[in-house]
């Protein structure tokens, strides 16, 4: 009886995380007539159009926006994964005057929220000439090479922690520099935590928007979240139809991403600094 009560739970559960995305599938077959009448989850005529109006709504087609937001979330994953990794093996493993103190100021940028930030990030970047430059993308990935996310930082860093300090002693040892010790022993067995740090910093980047939507100004250069933005214009005309359609389009590289490694993001996940 407990067992039937715990998947009946899990059931009702499920159901409601899933709605808004069934919702969202059958509203992008609907069309703009029907998405105001019928509220139900399936469509009572089928309009496979909105998928092909919606991918070439604009002088540039869809496609585009897809490769943006593709190339600034793998190079924002490089960025993150190279200079966080380097920032918590000097914070986690490194004797260095002030450590401490350093450690203390990265956790506590994260007490800061990301909004307060924009201002005097736009207007730094704006005197360096990148916002509005010939490529507008620099204000996204600059800062992730930099090792600016104090969140992966600490994943890392604590993760570091758990690695038996007698490895790094045994290799200095036999002679080997900080940089061997970090190339040869903490690089190989820090994969959980990289894993964990590349897909969050994907995802993340892939469906991110206000940052995006502050530095990107021309057609051709924005990503798919501020792209799905063009379907609502100034005269409030909205193409609800195929703005839904291309809102099912832009989750499917996130749910592939996803599927693909989700087994590494759950042993990152268990074996780094998030767990309790």
């Amino acid at each position: 009886m407990r067992s039937r009560l715990r998947l009946l739970v899990l059931i009702v559960i499920l159901a409601v995380v899933l709605y808004p995305l069934v919702w969202m599938l059958g509203t992008s077959f609907k069309s703009p007539q029907e998405i105001v009448s019928n509220i139900g989850l399936v469509p009572n005529h089928w309009t496979p159009g909105n998928f092909p109006d919606g991918w070439r709504k604009f002088d540039v087609d869809f496609g585009r926006f897809f490769l943006n937001s593709a190339m600034v979330a793998v190079l924002t994953m490089v960025g993150n994964v190279l200079s966080c990794l380097l920032a918590a093996y000097a914070l986690g493993r490194l004797k260095f005057r002030l450590r401490a103190m350093w450690f203390a100021i990265m956790i506590g940028t994260l007490l800061l929220p990301a909004h307060v930030l924009i201002i005097p990030q736009y207007i730094l970047f704006r005197t360096l000439g990148w916002v509005g430059g010939s490529w507008p993308y620099l204000p996204l990935l600059v800062p992730h090479f930099l090792a600016t996310e104090a969140f992966f930082v600490f994943l890392m860093v604590q993760f570091m922690r758990g690695i038996p300090r007698e490895l790094d002693e045994a290799a200095v040892i036999d002679g080997a520099s900080p940089f061997r010790v970090f190339r040869h022993v903490i690089l190989p067995l820090s994969r959980p935590a990289l894993v964990t740090t590349a897909i969050f910093s994907a995802i993340w980047t892939w469906n991110d928007f206000f940052r995006q939507l502050v530095y990107l100004s021309d057609l051709k250069d924005y990503t798919a979240p501020v792209a799905l933005t063009l379907f609502i214009d100034s005269t409030s005309e909205a193409s609800v139809g195929p703005m839904f359609a291309m809102s099912l389009v832009s989750l499917i590289p996130v749910f592939l991403f996803f599927i693909a490694f989700q087994r590494l993001l759950v042993e990152g996940i268990n074996t780094s600094g998030l767990k309790g």
